[in-house]
């Protein structure tokens, strides 16, 4: 009766449901139970995890903080990569690292790294042709070497490269290039590279010689005329340097054979035994050629010459001649001059030869260095054995 009682109250339309057994769960429950463990145990082994299975990087750009967003930007200069820590010295002989300063401004300074070889001084052989504009001062009669705003000379910037060995070393100048345009131009194509040559101003087309001699590989230096002891009758040339002529007029001369054409280290004497051993006409001169950053390559012909005392005082890279090797024109004296200088270099360590552009000059110059070179002997630009007082 109760449970007809029951039925009685129970609303139309639904049945009689059967009691659910005590203990007993669906198949959808149990599922649900499974993946919510798995969850919990992926989840806590990761917590459990000594280090994160990703790479710290990649967890940082991937997973942000939520924070993030609300903080302001960075400075670039927090994005960027630490600064180097500044290198030690290098040693006597080794690359060197130079820190340079490439921008001012009221910010802080932006540096560059230079790492520079000692033994590789010099101007790209590719671009040697090309003058550097920063050691150009513009004049009336063309461009005039200058050294640049940043301290840098033509005699550093233009040097032809070199090995930097200890071993013995022979420098070789021929001068009076652009005189005769064939003697000229045989002289470029025939000399080897190492050979350095010499342009006298009064030639012709020196622009045009200069960018061929240093597409070559040569080093050049300017010729200038200076007054022997028995001028006018034994006369240099045009502009020439006079002990009589006044230090302006001198120096009017000087510009005028520096501007006949760019891409040279230093200037060589044409002549000019009276002129080198007067001081009142020779301090001038080697005082202008240290303010433009040039070397002085004292040929060697008058012992009474001032130039290596002035060109300490002023800072004049300086070199001197030991001998002449084509005083008299013969093969076999050219040779036996050459082998001197061999001699020379290997008892001292360094011999400069000085010669002219005679056919017969370079044709033997260029045998004989090619046989040297297989004795052992380096034979280097000018500015190779130079002593300069700028660098103690």
């Amino acid at each position: 009766m109760a449970d007809i009682g029951k039925d009685i109250e129970r609303p139309l339309g639904q049945a009689v449901r059967p009691p659910r057994a005590a203990g007993k769960l669906s198949g959808g429950a149990i599922m649900a139970t499974v993946a919510v463990l798995a969850v919990a145990g992926v989840s806590g082994a990761i917590a459990l995890r000594e280090k994160p299975f990703r790479k710290p990087q990649e967890v940082a750009v991937s997973t942000p903080k939520v924070t993030a967003a609300a903080e302001p930007a960075a400075a670039p200069s927090a994005l960027a990569p630490a600064a180097p820590k500044p290198e030690a010295p290098a040693r006597s002989g080794g690359p060197q690292i130079i820190h340079v300063q490439t921008e001012e401004g009221d910010g802080p300074p932006k540096a560059a790294i230079v790492i520079r070889d000692p033994s590789t001084i010099g101007q790209n052989l590719k671009i040697a042709h090309i003058p550097d504009k920063a050691l150009i001062e513009a004049s009336e009669t063309g461009p005039l070497p200058v050294r640049a705003a940043d301290g840098r000379r033509p005699f550093d910037v233009y040097a032809r490269p070199w090995s930097g060995g200890r071993g013995a070393r022979v420098a070789i100048v021929i001068g009076g290039l652009s005189v005769s345009q064939t003697g000229t131009q045989a002289a470029i194509a025939k000399l080897p590279a190492e050979v350095t040559l010499a342009f006298a101003p009064q030639g012709n087309s020196i622009g045009r010689w200069m960018q061929a001699a240093r597409q070559s590989g040569h080093e050049i230096v300017m010729q200038v005329p200076l007054e022997p002891f028995d001028y006018p009758k034994v006369n240099p040339g045009r502009n020439t340097l006079t002990v009589a002529a006044s230090a302006d007029e001198n120096l009017k001369s000087l510009h005028w054979a520096l501007s006949r054409t760019t891409n040279y280290t230093g200037v060589m004497n044409y002549m000019g035994a009276r002129f080198s051993a007067d001081p009142a006409a020779m301090e001038p001169f080697m005082a202008e050629l240290g303010k433009r950053g040039l070397a002085y390559i004292d040929d060697g012909s008058s012992a009474r010459s001032l130039a290596p005392d002035l060109a300490l005082k002023d800072g004049v890279p300086f070199v001197a001649g030991d001998m002449a090797i084509d005083a008299v024109q013969d093969r076999g004296e050219i040779l036996k001059k050459l082998d001197s200088l061999e001699a020379t270099a290997r008892a001292k360590g360094t011999a400069v030869g000085i010669g002219s552009a005679f056919d017969l000059t370079v044709d033997t110059v260029s045998s004989w260095v090619v046989e040297a070179k297989k004795r052992g002997i380096e034979i280097v630009p000018i500015s190779a054995v130079a002593i300069d007082p700028q660098k103690g």
